[in-house]
């Protein structure tokens, strides 16, 4: 029986072509250009934020912090707070929207309109065509990081084409019979692999860590060996792939736009976790949205 996370893993390609094409007219509630903005989230979303925050920097378009929605300092002075939360309803998000208000303009980005982020947040863009059933997020993620890639001014026609391959594509040969899984990033990346741990413990328990690939030297390759795989998203540091290649891990680097690439964890964390009798679509402990209390927005 075909899951919910594995239907929505293969419509990504489909709903990158419409974050594309939202962004290609005004869209209300993104950052303006030379705007200082924090960007926060929970869990997946903190991710995608990080990787955001890194790509509009880094494009000149202002200074960009990241943070997840629990540990932003409220005091810092910023034009702009942006969230992330799929379902609209996450504590901690309402929260950091309400003890703010007034102070910056507040903007959400979310999958469902009929949730209380639409009244906590001065404008809101709604993603609802890549809104999900399974609790493990997927194409909403990197639908939200597609528009704000977009609206960066990237063009992203060849990210699409790789994401069509890695929906269809084998996986990596040797990785799935791994036990542990270290991914790596650079810059924008980070975000990414860090990404890429989490969906590969939310969906098969594996033992996962992620890190900044010139990170990954200064302790971490220890733990590398046979067991192990090494997955890098992007351009590596000179040398690296030997080193882990001389450990006994196995080394993989895809001919692909680093988001396409998170699509082939995707797969591998449901393929992982279907093997070993687990439900993809729920994992065990957690929910769709973590709700401390009802809200009182």
């Amino acid at each position: 029986m075909t899951t919910h996370v594995e239907v929505e893993i293969a419509d990504q390609p489909a709903c990158w072509r419409r974050a594309a094409e939202l962004a290609a007219g005004p869209v209300t509630g993104l950052p303006e250009r030379g705007e200082r903005v924090a960007v926060v989230g929970c869990g997946t979303s903190f991710f995608i934020a990080q990787a955001y925050a890194s790509l509009r920097e880094s494009a000149g378009h202002g200074e960009t912090d990241a943070f997840a929605a629990s540990q932003m300092p409220v005091g810092r002075p910023y034009d702009r707070l942006l969230a992330l939360s799929r379902s609209g309803t996450t504590t901690e998000i309402l929260d950091l929207l309400d003890r703010v208000r007034g102070t910056m303009t507040t903007a959400a980005v979310t999958a469902d309109p009929a949730t209380p982020v639409m009244t906590a947040a001065d404008e809101v863009v709604v993603l609802d065509f890549a809104d999900e059933s399974s609790v493990v997020q997927t194409r909403f993620a990197t639908t939200a990081l597609s528009l704000f890639r977009a609206h960066l001014g990237e063009d992203l026609s060849p990210a699409i084409a790789d994401a069509e391959r890695a929906v269809h594509e084998p996986l990596p040969v040797g990785v799935a019979e791994r036990t542990q899984f270290t991914f790596l990033g650079e810059g924008w990346t980070v975000g990414l692999a860090d990404e890429a741990a989490l969906k590969m413990r939310e969906a098969s328990l594996s033992w996962t860590e992620s890190y900044p690939a010139r990170e990954y030297r200064h302790g971490p390759i220890a733990i590398t060996d046979e067991r192990s795989a090494v997955w890098m998203f992007g351009p590596a540091p000179e040398g690296l792939a030997a080193q882990v290649a001389a450990t006994g891990g196995l080394w993989i680097q895809q001919d692909l736009d680093p988001a396409a690439s998170l699509i082939a964890v995707q797969r591998l964390a449901v393929a992982l976790g279907t093997s070993r009798g687990l439900d993809p679509d729920a994992p065990r402990h957690l929910t769709r949205s973590v709700i401390l209390r009802p809200a009182s927005v």
